[in-house]
């Protein structure tokens, strides 16, 4: 898509089919907003239109992204703090909000929103709060690819294109917080331990390197370790190994014809029964009917 006009609103239409995918796409968008404007620029319906200074309620999440410029936002859940160059901004249903470029700068910002059982439950899960609705990603032309490609569907309203432009926004959901998570670590020598620790991991799959040695040899403490090495992956050392081991295990006993007791003593179990033990906690099943079920 070339160059975008000063303003592009799309509101989408949603059938019954589409509600019952779990996620719709209800409006996309972008905004150039230059310095001294008025915000909004375009004129909204009225379930969507606000002044900065009454806010809005909406009935929907929408996910902003500002690309230049800086401003404010507040919410009922979230006093006011200014939101910079490479923000995201997640509104949430039915939680009042208010958010508007610095008259100085303007801003651009791209938009898109949606609703849905979905989203709900990710909400529900704790992958995004009301209480921390500003993303800090940076600048991505990845993130603004996503954006122009869900405008470009929403432009042709071909036939499925709720479905690929819903797809686009759970892969620019999750692109968000991969973003989010992993700017804090950029340059940071502790992601390069943390991936030598993995790597070491991977190697010794079958040695049963315990997580002090692994700290030991790349010469950090093991509580550092440990507590960054959880941070950072989302699960302790040890648990990560037993992950290690599992995967192994179903790989091996799906793509080879060696016994279960072959598969045992590779992984590093004293013996079998122990194998045993450890893959139908984890399985429901026994490693003979794992291979069974899904093996080739």
């Amino acid at each position: 898509m070339g160059s975008f006009p000063q303003s592009i609103v799309h509101y989408l239409p949603v059938t019954d089919h589409d509600e019952r995918w779990g996620i719709v796409c209800t409006t996309a968008g972008y905004q150039n907003v230059p310095p001294g404007s008025p915000y909004p620029l375009t004129q909204h319906p009225d379930s969507y239109s606000f002044t900065r200074s009454r806010g809005r309620v909406l009935g929907e999440y929408q996910l902003l992204y500002i690309v230049s410029g800086q401003g404010e936002f507040r919410s009922a859940s979230s006093p006011a703090a200014p939101v910079k160059a490479g923000t995201v901004v997640m509104l949430f249903p039915d939680e009042w909000h208010t958010y508007a470029p610095d008259p100085e700068t303007g801003w651009e910002e791209w938009w898109v929103g949606f609703r849905g059982e979905n989203i709900d439950r990710r909400v529900a899960e704790g992958f995004f709060s009301p209480k921390t609705p500003l993303l800090h990603i940076g600048h991505s032309a990845g993130i603004v690819s996503c954006y122009q490609e869900i405008i470009r569907s929403a432009e042709e309203e071909r036939k499925g294109f709720q479905q690929l432009v819903t797809g686009i926004v759970l892969h620019l959901l999750g692109s968000v917080l991969f973003k989010r998570d992993n700017l804090q670590y950029l340059d940071n020598p502790i992601v390069e331990k943390i991936n030598r620790a993995r790597e070491m991991m991977r190697r010794h799959i079958g040695d049963n390197l315990p997580p002090e040695e692994i700290a030991r040899r790349l010469n950090i403490g093991y509580t550092w370790f440990r507590r960054t090495f959880r941070a950072y992956v989302g699960i302790a050392p040890a648990q990560y190994q037993l992950q290690l081991r599992h995967n192994k295990a179903r790989e091996l006993l799906t793509t080879t014809d060696r016994t279960v007791s072959e598969i045992a003593a590779e992984l590093g179990f004293e013996n079998v029964s122990q194998f045993s033990a450890f893959f139908r906690q984890r399985e429901k099943i026994t490693a003979t009917q794992y291979r069974s079920k899904y093996g080739f």
